[in-house]
């Protein structure tokens, strides 16, 4: 019998070093299968994956999540900060025009413009000009310094529009509700030819699917890349003894927390929303999530990031979670004895195995301070929404876009957007993490948001796969994937 099973695993074992030798990486992202597909200004992660694979702009991002050059062969920084230069690869498109530095300024100065009124247009309120300087040059100027901004011109939404060419590094095409992705060679896009160019490349063939049928597939060996995991699906990684795979879990830096939408009775003071925030063990969500290394925070904006004073402490200084929870625990008393019925809060998370660890999680966590959470079953009516978002870029002015009015009225702070502004026109970098600190503390002082730590994000990748890395942006580009050299 030991032999039988022996043999059987090293069958299984042979079959699984066969996947991918045919050429093709096959890559599944969690979702829906009409997203790898969509189109238009909004669109979501498997989408904005496709676009930054098929119509690169000045930059882009490698697998480790580094910038670098797109369209622009190089470029340089003035010393004040306030300057970008590109020099671009001109060269012929198909249809007989040429990409040139108007072109690419033309398609950056619509993007932007198509992008005012959304969170990424507001980190773009920087950009004072975009210029073509000569036939291959094209310089953004800046109102002031902004560490970040490469990341941020690497954006999917920051590509070269599709009308005027489809750009690569990436070719498409669609089969049903599957994409295939092919390399371009480089003299496609503005390079010279090069010799056994193609030599050992792979053909990327991308999908998405709900969850329980991606992580099915992946266990079944139809995959070697499921991409888009989140804290709801976590339980469904696979933990195959045998399984020649592994979870990986990106350092994603951005906002995890609660938005407290409900403002009706005990959430009407902004004190008893601040006793949801006390009372939470945000320690315990990590364990019983499975998830050492969690970056725990009680803060909008995370430590360490630029435009963060070196001054910034912890939310609650000195408070051990027992003080923290007797003062929450105060303030139910002081609530219930004002004739307040309750408390008790709905909380809407997104279906799946994980959401209802960290519901069980939060609602003993609530419950210790006297407070009752229901399950919501849906977002619109519940008191609290899960909020789950990686940054696009490692600045301040990011985290605190992200509750601008303009793009969410319900838990934003008029006052805390005009500091924001205050912060673009900034006279140095000192004043500007001045403002960026002021805007954060009067924001927190709302308790709009109830922080919990950094996005969960996971991947699984079979050893055979070569070109994927985990990243702080959470962010897995496809043309790694292809073995291209260039």
């Amino acid at each position: 019998m030991r032999f039988i099973l022996a043999t059987l695993i090293l069958i299984g074992l042979a079959a699984c070093e066969n996947v991918g030798d045919d050429g093709i990486v096959d890559v599944v992202y969690i979702g829906q299968s009409e997203d790898v597909f969509e189109q238009g200004l909004r669109i979501g992660p498997a989408a904005q994956l496709v676009r930054a694979s098929t119509q690169q702009g000045l930059v882009r991002l490698n697998a480790p999540g580094e910038v670098v050059p797109g369209l622009a062969e190089r470029w340089i920084v003035t010393d004040d900060g306030e300057s970008y230069i590109f020099r671009i690869s001109e060269f012929d498109l198909p249809g007989g025009k040429r990409l040139t530095a108007e072109v690419v300024r033309a398609s950056l100065v619509r993007s932007i413009a198509r992008l005012d009124g959304t969170s990424l247009g507001l980190d773009l309120a920087k950009v004072a000009e975009v210029r073509a300087m000569t036939g291959r040059v094209v310089e953004i100027r800046l109102k002031s310094p902004m560490p970040g901004f490469l990341q941020l011109l690497a954006q999917p939404e920051l590509g070269i529009a599709p009308d005027v060419a489809r750009t690569g590094p990436l070719s498409s095409s669609r089969s049903e509700n599957v994409l295939m992705l092919e390399a371009m060679p480089p003299e496609l896009r503005g390079g010279p030819v090069q010799p056994d160019w193609g030599e050992g490349l792979r053909t990327v063939r991308f999908q998405s699917l709900d969850a329980e049928t991606a992580a099915r597939g992946f266990d079944q060996g139809h995959f070697d890349l499921m991409l888009g995991g989140r804290v709801q699906d976590l339980p469904r990684a696979s933990t195959n003894t045998f399984s020649r795979a592994t979870v990986r879990l990106d350092s994603a830096i951005g906002l995890f927390g609660l938005d407290v939408v409900g403002r009706s009775g005990f959430l009407a003071s902004a004190d008893n929303r601040e006793a949801i925030a006390l009372a939470i063990d945000r320690d315990a969500i990590a364990g019983a999530l499975g998830i050492g290394g969690w970056a725990v925070t009680a803060s909008i904006v995370p430590e360490g990031l630029p435009g963060v004073g070196a001054d910034e402490t912890e939310r609650w200084p000195g408070l051990s979670l027992e003080e923290r929870r007797a003062r929450a625990s105060q303030r139910v008393s002081a609530w219930r004895s004002g004739g307040g019925i309750g408390p008790a809060i709905s909380i809407a998370l997104p279906e799946g195995p994980g959401s209802d660890i960290l519901f069980d999680r939060l609602a003993a966590d609530l419950s210790a301070v006297g407070i009752t959470a229901e399950r919501a079953d849906k977002r619109a009516g519940a008191d609290l929404v899960l909020r789950d978002r990686v940054a696009r870029f490692s600045g301040a002015r990011w985290f605190l876009n992200q509750f601008n009015c303009r793009v969410a009225p319900r838990v934003c702070s008029q006052d805390a957007d005009f500091l924001v502004s205050l912060a673009v026109d900034a006279a140095n970098p000192a004043e500007e993490a001045s403002y960026l600190a002021e805007a954060e503390q009067t924001l927190t002082a709302t308790n709009y948001f109830i922080p919990l730590g950094s996005p969960i994000r996971w991947a699984q990748v079979t050893s055979d796969a070569q070109g994927f890395a985990e990243n702080p942006w959470a962010f897995h580009p496809l043309f790694p994937l292809t073995r291209a050299p260039i």
